[in-house]
């Protein structure tokens, strides 16, 4: 059996799907309920793009990426920025390559967009992501936003 892996937008036909994925209990620490994410999508129209990761008709996880944004925040527009905002992969599901597929998905999107670089953020330390990242090539920039860790990667 051939595993087809793509995005969907979150519709309501999708929203129960999505909000029901959960990640590992020792990972609930580490990123935001998907919930949280699609209001703050909510209330950034424009920036967020929030997907579900499908593995056929299979809803495996969800990401949301977020595109030229201010990240200094001063409004000069100096520093703008896209990249992944949230990656949840379902608990019973990590391992599998969706996470992969969901980074080179964003990738592919800033890309599109005429992008050249990826930001992400993650929490450092023991049960934290940041060994998944730096697999796939971010590296860190040296800065922290709030407690997290923030990542690049060129494309």
């Amino acid at each position: 059996m051939t595993s087809t892996f793509r995005l969907e937008k979150i519709t309501p036909a999708t929203l129960d799907a999505a909000i029901g994925l959960r990640v590992r209990p020792d990972q609930e620490h580490l990123v935001a309920p998907v919930v949280k994410s699609l209001a703050e999508a909510y209330v950034h129209p424009g920036i967020a793009w929030p997907r579900l990761i499908c593995d056929g008709d299979r809803p495996v996880g969800f990401l949301m990426a977020f595109f030229d944004i201010d990240w200094i925040g001063d409004g000069s527009g100096t520093d703008l920025r896209s990249g992944l905002w949230r990656l949840n992969i379902a608990a019973g599901e990590q391992g599998r390559g969706y996470g992969r597929f969901a980074v080179e998905s964003v990738a592919a999107e800033i890309r599109r967009r005429g992008g050249t670089r990826l930001t992400t953020t993650w929490h450092p330390g023991d049960g934290g992501p940041e060994g998944f990242y730096l697999a796939l090539g971010f590296r860190p920039t040296g800065e922290m936003s709030g407690n997290q860790r923030v990542g690049e990667v060129e494309l």
